[in-house]
């Protein structure tokens, strides 16, 4: 393979130079702007001589699929290089389908990068044609960043075309299931994952309407997401609330404290803060706790939190308010050690986890907190978020059962069970007012 760069004024006239220097089969690699034209680097494999073989005998396809390749793709790269556009799909692979086209894709560009490490271990040859201009000998270094160069460009052409076809294959899909293809646009929407979207499509029935299709896919959907028979609201105990910073840990820690004291007396329960780093954190938990006329506690350390949990051993429910941080903060870690002590092995865990949150934001919550026996997880600021879909992928996904949820700031009323069915049909009525509202304008526009 010989690599040559052309100067020019312009790209057609660097077209021509090509054209006339390496044929009409060159492989254009890339191309860069000048302060006072342009700059092209263009590729010739140069077949050796053919040997006559049978009439009969068909050539090896494994051989013929680079060459395909990359006349195809010169083709259509010559012709949109002008307006520096990528070649679109149906200009490379002409009449092929996207079940061809993969192999081809597969062949033709393994091929290529083939034989651009052939020619790096070999060197570039030294024989040249009567008809071949001579052509300037680079230093080693340099002719390895050309084939680097070029193992790049073909990298990138190939993830391209990928895409392309994934693409292709979408719409193939499209038009042989038209339901399937709606109701996956529709789940998507909602915000679940991928993966939870076509575990679903899986069983969805064949011989009914897409609206009944559409209700079953929701209680398969709700039917996945775990919640327990007994929350700790009825069972007692210790429970510390974890989650990241702003998730509502405090005022959700006082909606619990007041609904538990409603029902078993004030004297029944108690806060504790092991917050220390929150400017005002315990004067908050305080005031709730005054309100509520519970009892409320701070402890900064392994040894005094076991201290506090000792002298709140007569009480029903006993909720610990913690610190928010990231994974990345070394405080995480005391703060864990804290929890996971050996006087505190009594301790549950629940995460509070904002329902407004970003999937990856939440899923990267849990992880932090992998030290801890996470037992279940409640979802706040429901009321906040414009989709639901992607909290439930991260309760489907991580299998967190779904305790309680919170949809205001008012305590303790914003405050109630969590219910599967609620939590599908609350993100189906998102999915309705929100994105398929954009959707429909959109299409209108």
């Amino acid at each position: 393979m010989k690599i040559r760069r052309f100067f020019a004024k312009d790209m057609r006239d660097a077209m021509n130079q090509v054209k006339q220097e390496l044929g009409s089969d060159a492989v254009i690699m890339s191309k860069t702007k000048l302060e006072d034209g342009i700059e092209v680097v263009a590729a010739y494999d140069q077949e050796p001589k053919v040997q006559r073989r049978d009439p009969q005998s068909k050539p090896a396809a494994k051989k013929n699929a680079p060459r395909q390749f990359a006349s195809a793709l010169s083709a259509a790269t010559s012709e949109r290089n002008a307006t520096n556009a990528t070649p679109t799909l149906s200009e490379i692979i002409g009449d092929q389908g996207p079940d061809s086209l993969k192999a081809l894709l597969d062949r033709g560009v393994n091929s290529s990068a083939e034989a651009s490490n052939t020619e790096v271990k070999s060197g570039p040859s030294n024989k040249k044609s009567s008809s071949e201009k001579p052509v300037v000998n680079v230093s080693d270094s340099q002719h390895h960043k050309a084939m680097d160069d070029m193992r790049d460009e073909l990298s990138s052409i190939r993830n391209v075309l990928q895409f392309q076809v994934a693409e292709l294959f979408k719409e193939k899909n499209a038009q042989e299931q038209p339901h399937i293809h709606y109701l996956r646009e529709q789940l998507a929407c909602m915000g679940l994952t991928n993966a939870i979207v076509e575990e679903l499509l899986s069983y969805a029935p064949d011989t009914v309407s897409e609206r009944e299709a559409w209700v079953f896919l929701l209680k398969l959907l709700a039917n996945k997401i775990k919640v327990p028979k007994r929350s700790f609201l009825q069972t007692g105990g210790i429970v510390s609330l974890i989650g990241p910073t702003g998730a509502g840990k405090t005022t959700t820690a006082a909606k619990l404290a007041a609904q538990f004291a409603s029902r078993h007396g004030a004297d029944s329960v108690a806060l504790v803060t092991i917050d220390s780093y929150r400017i005002a954190a315990f004067e908050q938990l305080a005031t709730y706790g005054k309100i509520i006329g519970c009892t409320v506690k701070k402890a900064a350390n392994e040894q005094q939190l076991s201290d506090v949990l000792q002298q709140l051993k007569n009480k029903k429910l006993v909720l610990i308010d913690t610190a928010g941080f990231n994974q990345r903060d070394s405080r995480l870690m005391t703060q864990t050690g804290v929890l996971t002590g050996q006087n505190n092995g009594k301790i549950k865990h629940v995460m509070v986890l904002p329902a407004n949150g970003q999937k990856q934001a939440l899923v990267q919550s849990i992880k932090s907190y992998d030290g801890l026996s996470i037992e279940g997880c409640i979802l706040s600021k429901i009321d906040e978020t414009f989709s639901l879909g992607e909290a439930i992928s991260v309760l489907i996904e991580q299998q967190l059962p779904a305790t309680f949820i919170t949809d205001g700031q008012k305590v303790p009323e914003d405050l109630k069970a969590a219910e599967s069915r609620y939590l599908v049909s609350t993100a189906a009525k998102l999915y309705q007012q929100y994105s398929r509202a954009d959707q429909t304008k959109a299409a209108s526009q």
